[in-house]
């Protein structure tokens, strides 16, 4: 859903068609990827507008504040409207589990792990690899709606289902296919570096995640 602008300087404003949008923002991800891109494209003026608007038609609008903020705050890097946006925010409660899908044989697994960002939104990775044979391929997508998962499996042999699993065990896995992959001098796809962080969890596969 393409974010609806004034024309006047790209800057949003009170129309139906920007309320709806900032509706959308709680359910909808392209509606929110959207949103961090134009904010982002966007200078100062623009910004301080963009939080001025949100300011005056939030409290009219049945969706939380971090639906309408979020976005921004992934692009933003300015102190002081983080500071701004963050205060807007408030505190916010939501599911932080972290979840794992997996799926296929020894010689070629899939896994997708799916990381809370808020509401029901999440980040993903879906990952082909053996944990002898290395990383065969690997896709991140920076914000799905969580209901959206199943269906990222890509190229995954048809019939083969996914099922949940141990996250801790699918690190473990994931972090022998890039062990394999360093034993042969091959870099890792770009995209698991923005799950780096995952590997510092206990990789241990006696617990369930």
């Amino acid at each position: 859903m393409p974010s609806p602008f004034i024309e006047v300087g790209g800057v949003p404003g009170g129309t139906a068609a920007w309320r709806s949008w900032l509706i959308a923002l709680a359910s909808d991800a392209d509606a929110a990827l959207a949103a961090a891109l134009a904010y982002e494209a966007l200078d100062d003026l623009g910004r301080r507008a963009w939080l001025d608007a949100l300011e005056e038609d939030a409290p009219s609008l049945e969706v939380p504040p971090i639906a309408l903020y979020a976005p921004l705050l992934a692009v933003e890097t300015n102190v002081d409207r983080r500071a701004r946006i963050e205060q807007a925010v408030g505190e916010t409660t939501f599911d932080r589990s972290i979840r794992a899908l997996v799926g296929g044989q020894e010689h070629e697994r899939v896994c997708v792990i799916s990381v809370p960002l808020y509401l029901s939104f999440v980040e993903v990775l879906v990952c082909r690899y053996s944990q002898e044979g290395g990383v065969i391929a690997a896709h991140h997508e920076p914000l799905r709606h969580r209901d959206d998962v199943n269906q990222l499996a890509i190229n995954f042999p048809e019939g083969e289902k996914l099922a949940p699993a141990s996250i801790r065990c699918v690190i473990d896995e994931l972090a022998h296919a890039v062990l394999a992959d360093k034993r042969e001098g091959r870099q890792s796809p770009e995209p698991l570096a923005a799950f780096a962080h995952l590997f510092g969890l206990d990789a241990g596969c006696d617990n369930a995640a």
